[in-house]
């Protein structure tokens, strides 16, 4: 099915103006950015919320804001499932019953609508349905949040930061879920959150806000590895994203191809061949030769090249890191590697130097299948 968005608006906020022109065909959408940057203002606009919000808003030919027109469809009529960063729940309702007032807002909407037990299956809430929401885990309130929005049958699906509140491994857990609704339900999603690991997972187009302008913006891959991008998602600490073909999987592990002949090896167990993974490497965890290793425990070389090299600084201005982005194979996918000044002096490095990276199975986290 095919998707239009088209958002060019400005909103006075009070450090700053937003102000962002994003028209795109695709539906898989995120926004990245620092605390206060503008994301969820951004949100909020697409969802009616704003009324200083100025410009046009259009999705799928249909005008949701004209300021100039006078059009500014009220958040009802917008058809818009919205994941707000503290998931509001009603109390009073169980799971079930939060999930069923999604259903009624479904109403206008027959053809869109979504079997409530199908959503619930996806996102493994059946065990939960009769549950008081007091009861639920920070995780489990978001699945519960994230499915009450499906089913309300959104021709636009908005997540703000919807794993923020939750501690690194538990968001973790969560991301698979997020990335099976993406591909169960194929819903138009929009994406927002300051961690480059969800984006760049869930989202196949990103904005990068920055004090409400943009930065940088397309594919996530050739995004985050930009110079103006880097030090914004260096902030967590950065995990490279890899996606390939399940072609091997067996004891505990498996292979994934990545390319013709580009292989990772990956620990994980309940891989199935011939299936989709997405793998996450931190920068930190891998390890750059410039010349062919041999004799390792590691399962991983991968042969590249160095595409650039960029200077993190510390606190007294003098670089302490630097991190390498290496180009791997035909495609040129673009890894990220973190090593010091030293490294790069006694290595001689330089961009358009063959080099070999070597990482562990252990280290390469399997973050999502299908």
């Amino acid at each position: 099915m095919s998707h239009r968005f088209l958002v060019d608006i400005s909103l006075p906020l009070a450090r700053f103006t937003l102000a962002i022109r994003w028209e795109t065909g695709e539906s898989a959408l995120g926004i990245f950015g620092p605390s206060g940057a503008g994301k969820t203002s951004v949100l909020e606009s697409l969802a009616g919320l704003r009324r200083g919000t100025r410009g046009i808003i259009q999705v799928d030919g249909r005008v949701w804001l004209d300021a100039l027109r006078g059009v500014r469809l009220p958040p009802e009529e917008r058809g818009v499932g919205y994941v707000p960063q503290d998931a509001l729940l009603f109390p009073h309702r169980d799971v079930m019953g939060n999930v069923l007032a999604g259903r009624r807002r479904a109403g206008r909407r027959p053809a869109r609508r979504l079997d409530p037990a199908r959503v619930l299956d996806v996102l493994e809430l059946q065990p939960l349905q009769g549950r008081e929401v007091a009861s639920l885990s920070g995780g489990e309130r978001q699945r519960v949040a994230l499915a009450r929005a499906l089913c309300s049958a959104p021709d636009l699906l908005l997540l703000d930061e919807p794993l923020a509140g939750l501690d690194l491994p538990l968001r973790r857990r969560i991301l698979p879920y997020l990335y099976r609704v993406r591909e169960e339900f194929a819903i138009p999603t929009l994406h927002v959150s300051h961690d480059a690991t969800e984006i760049q997972t869930l989202c196949r187009e990103v904005l990068v806000l920055n004090a409400g302008r943009e930065v940088a913006r397309g594919r996530p891959e050739t995004v985050f590895p930009d110079a103006a991008v880097l030090p914004l998602a260096r902030a967590e600490g950065y995990e490279n994203v890899l996606r390939g073909t399940i072609a091997e999987a067996a004891g505990g592990s498996g292979v994934v191809d990545l390319e013709p002949g580009l292989r990772l090896t990956v620990a994980a167990a309940g891989l199935t061949p011939g299936r989709e993974a997405v793998i996450g490497v931190r920068a930190e965890d891998l390890i750059l030769a410039v010349e062919p290793p041999t004799g390792l425990s590691a399962q991983n070389i991968l042969a590249g090249a160095i595409d650039a090299i960029r200077e993190e600084a510390g606190t007294d201005g003098a670089a302490t890191t630097l991190l390498v982005v290496v180009a791997l194979g035909r495609r040129r996918t673009p890894l990220v590697v973190a090593i010091t000044p030293r490294a790069r002096e006694r290595l001689a490095l330089r961009p358009g130097l063959a080099v070999h990276l070597v990482c562990k199975a252990q280290a390469c986290r399997v973050l999502a299948t299908r």
